[in-house]
């Protein structure tokens, strides 16, 4: 081995070294994914908060059950059975006081179906165990479960007697059996929780049959006397599980996320990270567990104290039967008997635009649609006009070309306004080619020169931008509209299965995949890209490509190839429906240009134009900075520069 090759090979351990040192997280982002660890277990099962005084308080308990064995031992077989029943009945009063008789009752499930949901309840806790959506199925064909027995929900307070009560360890009093709710009808549900006949906590559900929103009411009937009121907080603990429901677990959770509305309307969420927290800053009206298509909400009637209260999220990268694990811990103020319920409701449902705005509460901001100019656009143009079309019954493949049409006519009069910039700087190509040979050696004359040439014919070289700038937030207003549109969700056009996903024409073999590209083959990408490329290039000869020379007209070049490989990269794991749009967009476009090039402009016409304003005398006008110049060197008593 040589020097140099030795000198190279300590070079690269050396980076490599340098690297992961860099790359090496810092005590703080330590300790900040260790909060975030710590926030999701305390409320994913409400009890883990507390475990180190469970287990304190069973050991307890143990220790004063195994006496009781030990005494009862030489008792007979009855005895035996009344013995355990007071263990039990001992445990639950270590554990539970005033509750103790709800600890020991048996667990009962029923099943309430509407038109739209069927939802599990339990008298364990008096919660929704389990909530599938009707209408909607998975990517596999299965029912679409919005969460799971894997999720938590209960209230969390101190008794009188000082003992710790998480709700969903005690088991309510109901009566309801499984029944079904139809149309406009409304049912009532109700599970207590009971210290004393005169003394519980009451949940009332009032579901109905055509609605996803479910009011939700909490009662405290004669609580004052059993909650511990010093604080004056009920503690709500929510955790969900996101079950997979799409085809594409990335993007999925690229889209998962919690948001939350403020009492001041300020909506907030906790970005895309996979794991993250938040401080409450002030009270909250709404918290929202977000998923790509689907959301399940808790709204509270007037707003959540900020007291305690934190949102949080974390996933399991290795977990392909859940999208990310996100949680809230919420405050619920309860002061003597000044409060006797707090009213809520839960939204269960999919993310679409008009049923949540119907509920005028902000909720509709949670779907994507990109913020300032290009959510308006989304808002206000593209969605009304979406679903106009949606009420024909079309397919969506046939929604999205007529859509695309209606888009590319009302921008006709900017794309000929882009197409004329082009003809009249191809109409001066011979005079642009004769400046650039003449002070091809002076950058600084040769742009002097341009810009004459320029005022002389009364041509503007930036109008061929200013009208693709101003089609600008469409384009992107689009690239945010079609992956969060539930309307493509699993609708099927031509070989593409699910317009909300990507297109496969050629899947890679197991466990193989290119970096940045995936394991598929998108054929609505790459014809995508094809199109791309044809109208990069059709659009540089018309335009700049016409009429530049140099290393710009190499840039041009080189970005005509460029773009389109970017492009098939960047876009083959993304939705089809927004693909194939892109796609129609660019064909229209050449067939726009060829139109107008033969029927709508007469480039002899053109020429005739500009040699008229080069005959045409100019009042030259001095510029601001030129002026100011004057005026300073009047001041000074020196005569103006000349001209």
């Amino acid at each position: 081995m040589d020097k140099n090759t030795l000198i190279g090979l300590l070079l690269i351990g050396a980076i490599m070294v340098g690297f992961s040192i860099w790359n090496a997280p810092s005590d703080e982002e330590i300790a900040r994914q260790r909060e975030i660890r710590d926030s999701i277990a305390q409320v994913e099962a409400a009890k883990n908060a507390e475990i180190s005084a469970r287990e304190n308080k069973e050991a307890v308990a143990k220790e004063r059950s195994n006496e009781v064995v030990e005494a009862t031992d030489s008792l007979i077989s009855d005895s035996n059975e009344v013995a355990k029943e007071d263990i039990a009945a001992q445990r639950a009063e270590e554990l539970y006081g005033v509750f103790a008789s709800a600890a020991n009752i048996d667990e009962e499930t029923f099943e309430v179906e509407t038109d739209l949901m069927k939802l599990t309840f339990s008298t364990k806790g008096g919660r929704i165990l389990q909530a599938v959506l009707k209408d909607y199925e998975t990517y596999n064909g299965d029912p679409l479960v919005l969460f799971d027995s894997t999720s938590a929900f209960n209230l969390n307070f101190f008794s009188r007697d000082n003992k710790n009560i998480y709700t969903d360890e005690l088991v309510f009093e109901s009566d309801i059996e499984a029944k079904s709710i139809r149309g406009e009808e409304e049912r009532k549900i109700s599970f207590k929780l009971k210290s004393a006949d005169d003394q519980y906590i009451e949940y009332v559900y009032r579901i109905r049959g055509n609605q996803y929103l479910i009011d939700f009411d909490v009662n405290f009937i004669g609580m004052d006397k059993v909650i511990d009121m010093r604080s004056g907080e009920v503690y709500l603990n929510w955790m969900v599980n996101a079950p997979n429901q799409e085809k594409n677990m990335k993007n999925q959770r690229d889209a998962t996320t919690v948001h939350f509305m403020y009492k001041d309307d300020d909506i907030d969420d906790l970005g895309l990270s996979d794991e993250e927290r938040e401080d409450f800053e002030a009270s909250v009206k709404w918290v929202s567990f977000k998923q790509q298509f689907f959301n399940t909400t808790l709204i509270a009637s007037e707003s959540f104290d900020k007291s305690r209260a934190f949102a949080a999220m974390e996933t399991d990268e290795g977990s392909m039967d859940y999208v990310k694990k996100m949680a809230t811990a919420l405050t619920i103020p309860v002061r003597g008997a000044e409060v006797e319920n707090f009213n809520m409701q839960m939204y269960l449902g999919p993310n679409k635009y008009n049923i949540l705005k119907k509920l005028d509460i902000g909720l509709e901001n949670i779907i994507s649609l990109g913020w300032g100019i290009f959510g308006w656009v989304n808002k206000y143009a593209v969605i009304p006009v979406f679903n106009f079309l949606d009420g024909f019954h079309w397919n969506y493949g046939i929604i999205i070309l007529v859509l695309t049409i209606l888009l590319k006519l009302v921008l006709s009069p900017i794309t000929y306004k882009t197409y004329m910039s082009g003809a009249k700087m191809r109409v001066l190509k011979p005079e642009i080619s004769e400046i650039n040979e003449k002070h091809k050696d002076d950058p600084m004359k040769k742009q002097q020169a341009m810009m004459s040439l320029y005022r002389q014919t009364g041509v503007n070289p930036l109008s061929g931008c200013i009208p693709l700038l101003i089609q600008m937030p469409i384009l992107i207003a689009m690239f945010r509209f079609f992956p969060a549109s539930i309307e493509l969700r699993q609708e099927s056009f031509l070989w593409a299965e699910d317009l909300s996903t990507y297109d496969s024409i050629y899947n890679f073999p197991d466990g193989f995949s290119i970096p940045f590209y995936g394991d598929h083959i998108s054929l609505f990408t790459l014809l995508m890209a094809v199109s791309i490329m044809l109208y990069t290039k059709l659009n540089s000869q018309m335009s700049m490509g016409a009429a530049t020379e140099g290393p710009m007209a190499a840039q041009m070049k080189i970005m005509m190839y460029i773009m389109p490989v970017m492009m098939l990269f960047f876009f083959n794991n993304y939705s089809a429906g927004l693909s194939y749009y892109y796609f129609l967009a660019n064909i229209i476009s050449i067939g726009q240009t060829f139109l107008i090039r033969k029927v709508f402009i007469n480039e002899d016409a053109i020429r005739a134009k500009i040699e008229v304003n080069k005959k045409r005398p100019k009042a030259q006008k001095k510029s601001g900075f030129q002026k100011r110049l004057e005026e300073m060197a009047k001041q000074k008593g020196m005569q103006p520069p000349k001209k």
